[in-house]
């Protein structure tokens, strides 16, 4: 049997709406092929002939849970069609339930599995699909982040959401004891979560944090630029030198100016709350969802697909 792979089943998902086990488990059955998977969910009824999963899910929201004292936090990310279904008071509830239950679980796979909290007789995923049936749009769960603190490490997982539910920061902050309880400890995470969100550019902790490959990509860039043609490759070297210096600094939470202080760095902003509780602090890790990034949005005229609508009944 050919092996079933993540990206064949996420190109399987958006061209039916199918869900993730189910196109899994027709991309088994069909050994790997595609179109043949295709033709076999039709048959079965999940490639969503029923007009809802077909439809591109590109709103929704992203929101998190944090559990009590701190040490696991979620960040989730849940589709629909439109912004009015993503302002539902149902659709609110099965995303906090949703970011809830993904605390016990390692992939939304997996996830898609279990038993949904709210109502045990049916899986998480035979829920969204009654949802869904409900709403009368497509829901998607389409991906979560789970951070913990490792066995015998200090501190706090904690988190932001912005422009309601739009983007969306877990970060983890650690320190060397116990100071995880201290309002000036959990005020540092917050506002380094809401940092974050303020910096889109922003993808890791330090410089030291950035793989090689990346740097050598930004060093090709600026050698190649045209302001550099006649120089002699001494001079040209120092200049791409400092240029990517700063570049990658871009690139780093420590290295940016802090959004309610400019005149310091985020780093001097560690380092001054650390003095304060004398205490050594250090940013964990972060990861930081923008809604629907990455989702091809479907161009649609209203009055088609009402006119179209109301030809189906």
């Amino acid at each position: 049997m050919a092996e079933i792979s993540a990206k064949l089943v996420q190109e399987l998902r958006q061209k039916t709406g199918a869900g993730i086990l189910d196109c899994k488990k027709a991309l088994k059955e069909t050994d790997g092929d595609i179109e043949k998977a295709i033709e076999w969910l039709r048959q079965k009824g999940f490639a969503k002939a029923d007009k809802v999963a077909g439809r591109t899910a590109a709103d929704g929201l992203v929101d998190t849970y944090i559990q009590p004292g701190g040490e696991v936090g979620v960040l989730i990310e849940v589709n629909c069609q439109t912004d009015f279904v993503a302002r539902n008071e149902g659709f609110k509830a099965l995303v906090q339930n949703l970011a809830k239950q993904a605390t016990t679980a390692e992939s939304p796979e997996a996830l898609l599995t279990q038993p949904y909290i709210e109502d045990e007789s049916l899986t998480v995923e035979a829920f969204i699909k009654q949802t869904s049936a409900q709403l009368g749009e497509n829901i998607q769960l389409r991906r979560f982040a789970k951070f913990g603190l490792a066995e015998g490490t200090q501190g706090v997982i904690d988190s932001y959401i912005h422009t309601g539910g739009r983007v969306g920061v877990l970060v983890e902050l650690n320190s060397q004891n116990a100071v995880a309880g201290r309002q000036e400890f959990q005020t540092l995470a917050r506002n380094l979560a809401m940092q974050v969100a303020a910096c889109p550019n922003v993808e890791y902790v330090n410089v030291e944090d950035i793989p090689p490959e990346v740097a050598q990509k930004e060093k090709d860039i600026e050698m190649g630029r045209d302001d550099l043609a006649n120089k002699p490759q001494n001079i040209k070297e120092k200049i791409v030198q400092g240029r990517i210096e700063k570049r990658l600094k871009e690139l780093t939470l420590l290295d940016q100016p802090y959004i309610r202080d400019q005149s310091i760095t985020v780093e001097e902003l560690i380092k001054q709350t650390g003095s304060q509780l004398g205490e050594s602090i250090s940013v964990g890790r972060f990861v930081r969802y923008i809604l629907g990034e990455g989702i091809e949005k479907e161009e649609s005229n209203f009055a088609e697909e009402v006119a179209a609508q109301m030809g189906s009944k």
